[in-house]
């Protein structure tokens, strides 16, 4: 049929025509990578024609490392009563909102442990003193697995612990606890987490709101290419419901002090199909992201040929991953622009919506 043909399904994806879940899977497991590339980046090309590659200057902050989800692949967690467990204080967490804004940052994600001991009062207060002392910063905070948990924890529903963290100054949503949106991975993956159902709702009902948020996936696991796939439609499908959605952040699993530490990693070459895929297949998706702190800054500049029109953050910190056995390079903001003008593109500061803050000529 000329529906399985990978010529036929290029030419749909140039004429920007929407693929079906069959023709994406033939593109990942018949296409190869020049092809998947070269599709990507017209994609990009068309939606970005200015050639602007953007940045967000953010701070990750890891309120507790406490948690009971259990994830197979997490080597940052620690068990309730573990001597190496924390919860940061606020004065602590204020003062490195203070270094994120003296930085000239514009963004703080906060992303902590399913802890029992903190409940939703915690996170209010916590909120609303970082905006009380620092109006102009962005709270990009909370995935959805904390939010089905802190639901649970006080015995009311999603939508009102959402609006809840709102009024307190919550202004949107990482997309972080997503990994693959399979049920049949996360059975396996992170059992303790919530339901890809109820990643879904946590997202849609945060729209709803009036709030956005990302999507993201962490990969090159145990999934199977028919579960990138599953992701990516469940994904796109919310977005044509809400259009909620301010990007699409894939990137791989790394391990080191996990309990997937048999498992051997993806190759760059997979992560770059996953990544041109994501661009062909999210036709409602206007950014995607390039993963320059799990693939390096050489390959996430070259994930910039292959859809991606972001580069993710310079952070000040980044805990979760450097707790693995992968070396973190945290660039400064003259390395970002420097690789994105060597990648061919014009570098720009963003803010977590997305809008540029600073073009650099």
């Amino acid at each position: 049929m000329r529906t399985n043909s990978l010529d036929y399904i290029k030419e749909k994806a140039l004429d920007r025509r929407r693929i079906s879940p069959d023709e994406a899977l033939l593109l990942m497991e018949g296409a190869d990578l020049t092809l998947l590339g070269f599709l990507a980046n017209e994609i990009r090309k068309n939606l970005h024609p200015e050639d602007i590659v953007t940045f967000v200057i953010d701070r990750n902050v890891n309120y507790t490392n406490i948690c009971v989800a259990g994830c197979k692949f997490c080597a940052f967690q620690r068990k309730v009563g573990s001597p190496e467990g924390y919860v940061l204080s606020k004065e602590e967490i204020l003062r490195k909102v203070q270094e994120l804004v003296d930085w000239g940052g514009t963004t703080l994600l906060m992303q902590g442990g399913l802890n029992p001991d903190l409940p939703l009062e915690y996170y209010e207060d916590l909120i609303s003193s970082i905006k009380e002392r620092f109006p102009q910063i962005q709270v990009h905070s909370f995935s959805a697995p904390e939010i089905v948990y802190l639901s649970k924890l006080e015995g009311i529903s999603i939508k009102q612990v959402l609006e809840r963290l709102k009024n307190a100054g919550l202004d949107s949503l990482p997309g972080g606890g997503a990994e693959v949106l399979s049920q049949e991975v996360r059975s396996f993956l992170s059992p303790g987490k919530c339901t890809v159902e109820q990643w879904e709702e946590v997202h849609r009902t945060a729209h709803e709101l009036g709030m956005t948020s990302t999507a993201t996936m962490m990969f090159g696991h145990i999934e199977k290419p028919h579960h990138i796939v599953e992701h990516l439609e469940r994904v796109r499908r919310l977005q044509d419901e809400t259009g909620g959605f301010t990007a699409f952040i894939p990137w791989t699993f790394k391990k080191g002090n996990t309990q997937l530490d048999h498992i051997e990693e993806t190759s760059t070459v997979y992560y770059l199909k996953v990544l041109a895929l994501s661009r062909i297949y999210l036709d409602n998706f206007k950014n995607i992201q390039s993963s320059h702190v799990t693939q390096t800054m050489h390959v996430g500049m070259v994930g910039l040929h292959f859809g991606a029109n972001d580069m993710g953050s310079v952070m000040i910190e980044e805990n979760v991953i450097s707790s693995t056995s992968y070396k973190v390079n945290i660039p400064k903001v003259e390395d970002m622009v420097s690789a994105i003008r060597s990648a061919g593109f014009v570098p720009a500061q963003r803010d977590t919506y997305y809008r540029i803050v600073r073009v650099f000529e």
